[in-house]
């Protein structure tokens, strides 16, 4: 019995008490856990938004007032984010994203409020964004909405990648389904 409880403290010993994981800044698919900085960034989803639609209208409500509509040729793109916190210390998310095309093409999220919208506050240790119990949390998808116009001819130059920056750390990137 003494020798299987000294095998088993040495395999825990051996694991690092189940406290790491690699550090990743590509996924080639959503779902996908990515590093930045002390934060873990997860797409839930990502998704055309359509206005019309009961749901969508819901996520757009947050839009500023004055947004002017859509072109004809212009889609919404909605990503919905959750990051989570495994730092021992408080964190605050990132606010900088970008989808860029294969052909170098930049969107800048759009601004947005409401209770799906994705908003950076401090995360405690284990904690994390969208807060538990709120819309964005219990909503659907789970995770909370970055909003980005673009246009239909980009979503030609697939594939169309997420990047996910934070000053003085490497940048994520994660290949958005479509």
């Amino acid at each position: 019995m003494r020798r299987l409880v000294l095998l088993l403290a040495f395999a825990f010993v051996l694991t690092g008490c189940g406290e790491k994981h690699d550090f990743t800044t590509l996924a080639e698919t959503e779902g996908i856990y990515v590093d930045v900085g002390n934060l873990v960034y997860q797409v839930q989803l990502s998704r055309f938004l359509t206005p019309g639609d009961l749901e969508d209208k819901e996520y757009l409500a947050g839009l500023p007032e004055g947004t002017e509509p859509l072109a004809d040729d212009e889609i919404w793109f909605g990503v919905w984010m959750r990051v989570k916190n495994y730092s021992g210390e408080t964190q605050t998310p990132t606010d900088t994203f970008m989808i860029v095309d294969t052909e170098e093409t930049e969107f800048s999220p759009v601004p947005l409020s409401g209770p799906f919208a994705y908003r950076p506050y401090p995360i405690l240790h284990a904690g994390v964004l969208p807060i538990p119990d709120s819309a964005a949390a219990n909503g659907p998808v789970q995770g909370a909405l970055i909003l980005f116009r673009l246009k239909n001819d980009n979503l030609q130059n697939r594939p169309l990648e997420l990047h996910i920056e934070q000053d003085g750390f490497d940048t994520a990137t994660v290949d958005l389904d479509l």
